[in-house]
């Protein structure tokens, strides 16, 4: 027997059927309709349509009837990276202590997924979003703006509403000065010596790389302008950069500034292709904290962004009433060598 899969209703969807705009269905479902003078009829005609399509079940139609589901959201960029399933460990943490239920989503870094994911969101009404490292925040800020949904950037800056981000810059010049002093000794580090991989056009990047240059100014002199190898956040670029090196030099920098644990990966995919003498003499510094990193055959100094204090920050500041933008920094933690922290995952349950 066929089996059919009914496919649940959009935004769009009741749009088109209520002759309404998006904006006003997502006023209605999220219960913010009168405060935008939508009329009473809209609003059940809205809801109406919303029931009988099926929009959102159970808690979507608690929702309808109270304002409130009980539902927030994380938009992440991706998954598979500890800082970032640190940080969605932490928000459900936090969500589950306020006695509400988290939802959790990526979208991949591409700036129409994150506003399409963000209206599928508020199609389910939730209560608040937090918006982690969005590549376009003022566009998500326009879709939560026209819904009247209560929403807060974290790790990335928006210009429309608050922002709570680590201290980028000074986790740069942290890292940078630790990388400097561990290369101190026979054979001191000379500024052609030390390199930056990594990164992106992005807010953060450009704060890294700010405090990169001014260290290396401060204590060499001069800054040379071809050891900045930006190369997006992807392994293959960050690996394909190294190679490039490697094949034009002869051999890798003594010391370098790797800008993710993202771009980390491309180094050790580049290292797993070649003899230990690689890098036997090497110094890496990264900006983001993986325990296992810490006890490679080379040091490995790293950044641990706060995520416990930028969520709780997060959650003070959504709960207060609405006021101007401001940028909230928060300072990274520096972690030396053959370290490993506690962090969220050593709060879960083991069950026998």
């Amino acid at each position: 027997m066929r089996q059919e899969s009914k496919k649940k209703a959009t935004i769009y969807d009741l749009s088109v059927l209520s002759g309404c705009s998006a904006s006003t269905v997502s006023a209605v479902l999220n219960g913010t309709w009168q405060k935008r003078r939508i009329k009473e009829s809209t609003a059940e005609l809205i809801r109406g349509l919303a029931e009988k399509h099926q929009y959102t079940a159970n808690l979507q139609a608690r929702g309808l009837r109270s304002s409130r589901s009980g539902l927030v959201g994380l938009l992440l960029p991706v998954h598979d990276n500890r800082y970032f399933s640190s940080m969605a460990q932490t928000f459900e943490a936090h969500v589950r202590a306020r006695g509400q239920c988290p939802i959790v989503v990526s979208a991949c870094r591409d700036p129409q997924e994150e506003r399409q994911t963000v209206e599928t969101l508020i199609s389910y009404s939730i209560d608040e979003l937090f918006v982690a490292g969005a590549t376009d925040p003022d566009g998500v800020h326009a879709v939560c703006e026209a819904a009247g949904l209560k929403h807060i950037n974290i790790d990335l800056p928006g210009t429309m509403t608050h922002s709570v981000i680590s201290d980028n810059y000074e986790g740069g010049r942290l890292l940078t000065e630790a990388i400097i002093r561990h290369c101190d000794g026979d054979r001191p580090l000379q500024p052609e010596g030390l390199y930056l991989f990594g990164g992106r056009n992005d807010h953060a990047s450009r704060e890294r790389i700010r405090g990169f240059r001014e260290v290396k100014r401060e204590i060499f002199g001069v800054d040379p302008e071809e050891c900045i190898q930006p190369t997006g956040y992807s392994p293959a670029m960050t690996q394909k950069a190294f190679e490039t090196f490697y094949a034009r030099e002869g051999r890798l920098p003594r010391a370098f500034f790797i800008n993710s644990s993202i771009n980390f990966e491309g180094l050790l995919r580049f290292l797993g292709q070649h003899p230990h003498e690689t890098f036997a003499d090497i110094v890496v510094g990264c900006y983001d904290y993986d325990p296992f990193g810490s006890f490679l055959p080379f040091p490995v100094i790293m950044i641990r962004q706060d995520v416990e204090s930028m969520i709780a920050k997060a959650f003070e500041i959504i709960d207060q009433a609405r006021s101007p933008p401001q940028l909230h920094l928060i300072r990274p933690e520096l972690v030396p060598p053959r370290t490993a922290l506690m962090g969220p995952l050593d709060a879960l349950k083991d069950i026998d």
